[in-house]
């Protein structure tokens, strides 16, 4: 496969040394290739430990923190997952192997149309990309399994709480626009049950229930 020494020594010295230990994660992570999300200028940076630029100053996440939050996730292989951030569509082509369907969400139309044609190009057939507003969710396919965020908010939004199954469980980045804290939100019996997973540093997280942007976009369908 192309590139896959590279592949493999990501999931050595970034992902195994940091103690991502999930199994399915790592097979996931080894099998998606990270260069063909990338920028065509940054490809030789493809498997590097950061996180790198692309369009719409937004990032595609370092490997390492694509694979822990995946592993905040507790997936199983037959959950309904939403992603909010959609970016490349790297993180959801990783999460389309971990779970039964992922529906995600972009507020960018130029990002959600180049990630749902890459998507497409690359053969992921469980994954539907839409253009919207991801602080509200995608309240036609909820109820999900496991919903992701791939940017950092004030706070924990209510409507992607709402739209979590029981037992369903969110990962969110949560704070300042410098400074955040990767937490876990489970749906219980009893309510919901939060715990913070470390430090954590993403792009801001823009719609209704998060930072302030004028006339942020209406959800519509894109299709992957």
């Amino acid at each position: 496969m192309e590139r896959e020494a590279e592949r493999q020594a990501m999931i050595i010295e970034q992902l195994e040394r940091r103690n991502v230990r999930d199994a399915r994660v790592l097979k996931a992570m080894a099998a998606v290739p990270r260069h063909r999300f990338v920028p065509s200028a940054l490809n030789q940076q493809a498997y590097a430990d950061n996180a790198l630029p692309i369009a719409e100053q937004q990032t595609i996440s370092q490997p390492f923190m694509v694979a822990f939050m995946a592993e905040a996730l507790m997936l199983r292989g037959n959950e309904r997952v939403l992603e909010v951030g959609t970016g490349s569509g790297y993180a959801a082509a990783v999460l389309s192997l971990l779970a039964a369907e992922v529906w995600t969400i972009e507020r960018f139309r130029s990002l959600a149309e180049a990630a749902a044609a890459r998507l497409r190009a690359e053969g992921y057939t469980n994954i539907h990309v839409g253009i919207g507003d991801g602080t509200a969710g995608w309240p036609e396919h909820a109820p999900y399994d496991a919903i992701t965020v791939a940017a950092a908010g004030p706070r924990v939004p209510q409507s992607l709480v709402a739209q979590l199954a029981p037992g369903g469980r969110l990962v969110i980045p949560i704070g300042s626009r410098d400074e955040q804290q990767l937490v876990r939100v489970v749906r219980t019996p009893s309510g919901f049950e939060q715990e913070t997973l470390g430090p954590v540093r993403f792009v801001p997280l823009v719609g209704e229930e998060a930072w302030a942007e004028d006339d942020p976009p209406q959800n519509e369908s894109s299709g992957a």
